[in-house]
């Protein structure tokens, strides 16, 4: 394979790291459609139920609105029909086989479990229903032939105030699937601070972090993320161009960058961006609406980890293959580029040392034969 003209095929087959991609935002329209239909579920916000083809375009339209408030609107939906250990467990077993055919290798999967006890499921039900879902998938890939490894990415939400509770909950699953700790939900008003004791128990118990910030908000809680929350990756993250007095500079010595960007820069903290929803969200408008418009070509240029995510394949109608190509095509990337954009993944990866070093040998060794 050469570096010109790479296609959604070339990129498909490349084994690939996916660090942001929720599980309430990745359902499948059918399975929707199903659990709906099997539950006796009417799908809120109006929500066709006539076929899965008209309920994947409603999702794609209603998401593209170029406001994170209004994007969070369509998880109504997912959530309305992940409510049931038979639920979760499909769609965590789906969720996994899809990230398969992606070509992904090392996946971590985030979701909220607070937001699936509506109908009675205990937080550890719900979270041994998905990683009952998760452990399937991962065996049928391997009986297939097919390598693929997960780990939940167990989350609180932020204007709720459970932070502490959802903690101690990751904490104990760490060595029954969770990998990390995150906060998500509506991030202007709701900085880390709030959940400040939270990650103090977390940093005593050496716990991993990644926090949602710099997507709805800008410089102020990206740096709340790094001090009251002791992030190890910013979840988006794309906002701290914000701190850079001038991204397209040809180096970060005269792009004049602020003190929480320097910061992220020198720490080599991965930021996990996601092109198709960073412009759904209008979390880039201020650069513009293309993907070409992006700053992530800018803050690769200037030495950032950047790290190409999902989010939310059903959402934003896309995959990690599809997002690669977007970038190939805007900036003109090759595989010398894509194969950075993987290490830096694998390097911001929650796994132990040994696992992580695996990782780079596998990535190296596919984008370099």
């Amino acid at each position: 394979m050469t570096d010109t003209a790479l296609t959604e095929d070339d990129i498909r087959a490349l084994p690939k790291v996916s660090l942001h991609d929720h599980l309430d935002g990745g359902l499948r329209p059918q399975t929707v459609l199903d659990l709906a239909h099997s539950g006796g579920i009417e799908l809120p916000g109006g929500a066709p139920m006539d076929s899965a083809a008209s309920l994947g375009t409603w999702f794609a339209q209603q998401a593209d609105s170029g406001s994170l408030v209004d994007y969070l609107k369509t998880f109504d939906v997912t959530l309305s029909v992940m409510q049931s250990v038979e639920g979760l467990s499909r769609i965590a077993r789906e969720f996994v086989e899809d990230l398969v055919l992606d070509g992904v290798v090392y996946g971590e999967i985030r979701w909220a479990p607070e937001q699936h006890c509506e109908k009675g499921l205990t937080l550890e039900q719900a979270v041994d229903a998905v990683q009952a879902g998760l452990d399937e998938a991962v065996s049928a890939a391997a009986a297939a032939g097919q390598t693929i490894q997960v780990g939940q990415l167990i989350t609180a939400m932020r204007h709720n105030d459970r932070g502490m509770e959802i903690a101690k909950l990751a904490i104990a699953y760490r060595d029954k699937g969770c990998v990390g700790f995150d906060i998500a939900g509506a991030e202007a008003g709701f900085p880390p601070s709030r959940f400040a004791d939270a990650f103090t128990h977390l940093a005593e118990n050496m716990f991993p972090v990644t926090v949602h910030a710099g997507e709805a908000d800008g410089v102020d809680s990206i740096r709340s993320a790094l001090v009251d929350g002791r992030t190890l990756r910013l979840g988006h993250g794309v906002r701290i161009a914000e701190d850079i007095h001038d991204p397209s500079a040809a180096d970060s010595e005269i792009a004049g960058l602020g003190e929480v960007s320097r910061w992220v820069l020198d720490r080599g903290i991965p930021l996990e961006l996601s092109p198709s929803s960073n412009l759904q969200t209008g979390a880039v408008e201020q650069w513009g609406t293309e993907i070409s418009h992006h700053p992530f070509n800018d803050l690769y240029r200037l030495g950032f980890a950047v790290t190409v995510n999902t989010d939310n394949r059903l959402m934003s109608s896309t995959t990690l293959t599809k997002e690669l190509h977007l970038l190939v095509s805007a900036f003109g990337y090759g595989l010398e580029d894509l194969l950075l954009f993987q290490l830096n993944a694998a390097g911001g990866a929650f796994l132990r040392f040994e696992e992580r070093e695996a990782l780079v040998d596998q990535l190296v060794s596919a984008y370099t034969s």
